[in-house]
């Protein structure tokens, strides 16, 4: 098992999807795992990183308090399978000595792992067929800051629009 963490959360700019990116906390190079995920999701992981409050809990606030309320706890988070080019996950729960594994998408999973503070860690083989490296030629000093990456994109749109003849209507 490789422990991973949250590197960060990636909006597609042409679906409504998310892609959560996990680091590998052993590797020598930088190893990340790129797992698309949904936009409630994402959000739900998304509010517990930034520390927001919500007014009335989340289905993963709801699942925490289940699992403490039982006398449960979470052990961990296992991303322990890609089929398909889906990935599958375990919930690792420790009840009265035992430990029980629950069936989850990896992006639930999370985003109750990010609740409780467990670790998370992804199979060998996962990592394996998933894991990309980054290019070393590639660094952050030639990369464009944050605000221009951000808002480039609105900024080409703006300034392409044609605007003639829009107030003769």
């Amino acid at each position: 098992m490789i422990p991973v963490a949250i590197h960060s959360i990636q909006v597609s700019l042409m679906s409504n999807h998310r892609v959560i990116v996990l680091k590998d906390l052993t590797a020598k190079e930088e190893r990340l795992l790129p797992i698309w995920i949904g936009p409630f999701e994402a959000e739900a992981i998304a509010i517990q990183l930034q520390g927001a409050q919500v007014p009335r809990p989340l289905t993963h606030d709801l699942l925490k308090s289940v699992i403490g309320t039982l006398g449960a706890r979470v052990s961990h988070i296992y991303i322990n399978e890609l089929s398909d080019s889906t990935f599958y996950s375990r919930i690792i729960v420790q009840h009265n000595g035992r430990e029980l594994e629950i069936d989850s998408r990896p992006s639930d999973a999370i985003a109750l792992a990010v609740r409780v503070q467990a670790p998370i860690y992804v199979s060998e083989s996962v990592m394996e067929q998933a894991g990309i490296t980054p290019s070393p030629d590639i660094s952050s000093s030639s990369l464009p800051s944050d605000e221009e990456t951000d808002l480039g994109v609105f900024r080409d749109f703006v300034e392409g629009l044609d605007l003639d003849g829009l107030g003769d209507r």
